[in-house]
């Protein structure tokens, strides 16, 4: 045996609680190294490159799993390995596309024995939630070559909702969103600048997106995945829309997994904001609510529970949005390397992913890390270099960096291939400052930005208003039109996007509309074409970890990544 990952203390802000009850089971995922190592990625970026002759040609699900298959020798290796411990195959099966082994229902003892292990129960300090986890563990010496990680085992990865304390609000009027120079409600959106509350009608004129209806509703989806058991409410989503809409049929379908809920007697205010402005700017588009829940005492993991459920699907929405996650430092390398590759096999599928950059700028308190030294805390998933990250904006004309925006390198992965110029750049311009609190050669986040501030919904009946950059991530569109032209986009505004997986959703929606496939994975095209349709933010920072943070400037940069998008301008790119 040989120690495969440990920390060399309990990660900051958990405490033991000591040994888990007796009895207790946990589900392992046993990750297995790919025979081919960067196919998958390979071909990711041969279908997410726009000029490559296969560019949105995305894979099926049986050539995803081609591309991460283990050599035959892995199988059998681990297969000995856990015939010598005596565990039933019957116990066994593969998942994730075929790259992992699954143990069902092993109880904590053969667990500790297997991986030569100490699962304890540990509760965060702050929110008081307790998962089963293990502070190290170790494998055969012959399978290091063989297996990536096994988990759930030394991640302390419990998602958290990226969205700032919610501010009660009394209900105000539909149109009066922004302050004009006087301090009077302005009824017509003009050249104001400080947002005052942001709701559906003002979105769709900054963003741009009045003039577009949906018509693929029987091809295209929108998912809003859905973490710590939370799901939303219709009698909410009925109120937003009645209001907000005048869409009264509004509805989405709930999906509950690994113990997920769903009592739309008690809501959750993050997943209502969600699906409310979701369904606000995608409307008629059909929803997907994902409510995942934490399984069994603690002993699951969010995020591998959720890929599991999705990459085993035969129809995935085109487009997905998430607005959970943790400190990456929480995360060990392998395990991050694990969940983001799942990631990857979603956009090689055509699927496009959007993540919240986090609400704590580039880190919340002092950021010392284990060895004594301050470090910027980015957050996972939005350091995986498969998925599209959206930092949050405030005020417009222009729009200014949110301070709470999340950013910042991680520590887990190379910077991406779409990414060199644009953050050498910056780089270049930042120059010794903050030397050796950051990962200069990490990928960089986030990706894009959109406004995060003051949104309007409902929760339990009432108006409330709230702020962060999971806002950012999920966003009313004219009434339901018979014609399936081509859209028309003669409205001349001047716009940027706000809830990004609605805009996105849109122009899947006219790819699928005209005959094309989706999307799938953004980043090369953002990053190449689509940069014609970003408005750059240059004004504002994320301040964090005691420092005044990074500053957002002329190209990208770790506050607002790109900048803002616009509907309009994303369409034209895409010819």
């Amino acid at each position: 045996m040989h120690i495969k990952h440990s920390w060399n203390a309990v990660p900051n802000n958990w405490v033991s609680l000591g040994r888990p009850p007796s009895g207790t089971t946990i589900d392992l995922y046993i990750a297995l190294k790919p025979h081919r190592e960067n196919a998958l990625i390979n071909a990711l970026y041969e279908v997410s490159e726009p000029g490559h002759p296969r560019y949105r040609a995305h894979l099926t699900k049986e050539q995803v799993a081609g591309l991460v298959a283990p050599r035959p020798q892995t199988l059998e290796l681990v297969n000995s390995w856990l015939e010598h411990h005596g565990i039933s195959s019957s116990s066994v099966s593969m998942t994730h596309g075929g790259n992992t082994l699954k143990l069902k229902g092993m109880s904590l003892t053969q667990a500790n024995t297997l991986l030569g292990a100490s699962y304890q129960v540990y509760r965060h300090v702050e929110r008081g939630e307790t998962i089963v986890r293990t502070v190290g563990y170790s494998l055969p010496r012959a399978l290091h070559w063989h297996v990536l990680t096994v988990a759930p085992t030394t991640s302390f990865v419990s998602p958290r909702a990226q969205w700032q304390t919610p501010r009660n609000h009394s209900s105000g009027e539909t149109v009066g969103l922004v302050k004009s120079a006087s301090g009077e409600p302005a009824t017509m959106f003009s050249s104001r600048e400080e947002v005052d509350y942001v709701t559906p009608p003002f979105l769709r004129w900054l963003y741009d997106t009045v003039a577009y209806t949906p018509n693929a509703m029987g091809e295209n989806v929108l998912g809003v995945v859905g973490f710590l058991g939370d799901y939303p409410s219709p009698a909410d989503l009925w109120a937003f829309m009645h209001k907000y809409c005048e869409a009264d049929d509004a509805t989405y379908e709930v999906v509950t997994i690994n113990g997920g809920g769903y009592d739309p007697t008690h809501p959750h205010e993050e997943a209502n904001m969600d699906i409310q402005y979701a369904e606000a700017m995608a409307y008629p588009t059909p929803h997907i609510f994902y409510s995942t829940g934490r399984g069994r005492s603690g002993t699951d993991d969010w995020f591998i529970t959720w890929l599991e459920y999705i990459l085993d699907q035969g129809n995935i929405p085109q487009t997905i949005s998430i607005s959970y996650s943790n400190e990456e430092r929480n995360a060990s390398r392998e395990y991050a390397l694990y969940v983001c590759d799942m990631f990857a096999r979603l956009g090689a599928l055509g699927v496009s992913v959007l993540v919240s950059s986090g609400n704590e700028g580039i880190g919340k308190g002092s950021c010392v890390n284990r060895d004594g030294m301050v470090r910027f805390l980015p957050r996972f998933p939005a350091t995986c270099p498969y998925v599209t990250v959206v930092g949050g904006t405030t005020e417009y004309q222009p729009e200014v960096a949110a301070v709470f925006s999340g950013g910042g390198f991680s520590e887990h992965f190379e910077r991406p291939p779409y990414q060199r110029q644009a953050v050498l750049t910056f780089l270049e311009d930042l120059g010794n400052l903050y030397q050796g609190l950051y990962n200069a050669s990490g990928r960089g986040v986030p990706d894009i930005a959109a406004q995060a501030v003051k949104f309007r919904f409902f929760h339990n009946g009432q108006e409330k208003m709230d702020s962060g950059t999971s806002a950012a991530t999920p966003v009313c569109p004219s009434p339901p039109t018979s014609d399936l032209g081509r859209p028309s986009l003669s409205v001349q505004l001047t716009a940027n996007p706000q809830v990004v997986a609605g805009i996105i959703s849109l122009l899947n929606d006219w790819l699928i509309m005209t005959g094309q496939d989706p999307l799938g994975f953004l980043n090369p095209w953002l990053y190449g074409r689509g940069r014609a349709a970003l408005n750059d933010i240059t004004e504002g920072s994320n301040p964090g970890c005691g420092t005044d943070g990074f500053s957002a400037i002329v190209g990208w940069d770790p506050v607002t990544g790109l900048g803002t998008p616009s509907f309009r301008k994303m369409l034209e790119q895409l010819f």
